[in-house]
């Protein structure tokens, strides 16, 4: 079989296996105890190498009840929040790569980044924000983020 075919051989079998192959590396990943069980979306997902959590909001860890303070409190408990699920995970704030910031009001932009930056070491993750109207329960912040699990092959 020239080069050519078997090039193209081959290219098909990868391509007609790669559904099969990617979705059998998805998993749906629950039961840190930072969220309440039973609700419509799983804490993260694993895809490959890949975590992608869901967003947190600075509810007390359990339950659906935000943390009283304002925002300083509450973006602590996010951030704790986000360390739960990791660890669940077997992962830490190291291995985040990238965070998405919503916040209720950008002028509390400062308060929040110093909480933030108190749960990373440089170099720092990647990260948006915005501020946003009506977040879950009336929040100040809500933080979803990405983390990459350096000691698992990529897919």
């Amino acid at each position: 079989m020239p080069a050519n075919l078997r090039y193209l051989a081959a290219s098909l079998l990868l391509v007609a296996t790669l559904p099969t192959t990617l979705a059998a590396d998805v998993e749906h990943l629950n039961g840190s105890g930072a969220l309440p069980p039973n609700l419509p979306f799983s804490e993260a997902v694993r895809v490959g190498n890949l975590y992608f959590l869901s967003g947190q909001l600075g509810i007390k860890p359990g339950t659906m009840a935000l943390v009283e303070g304002g925002i300083e409190a509450e973006a602590r408990q996010t951030m704790e929040n986000i360390a739960t699920v990791l660890k669940a995970n077997g992962l830490s704030m190291n291995d985040v790569v990238k965070c998405t910031v919503m916040l209720a009001d950008m002028s509390e932009w400062g308060t929040f980044n110093a909480i933030y930056r108190s749960f990373f070491t440089p170099p720092y993750p990647a990260r948006s924000a915005f501020g946003a109207n009506g977040l879950g329960l009336g929040a100040r912040a809500e933080v979803e983020c990405i983390a990459a699990d350096s000691g698992a092959a990529a897919p």
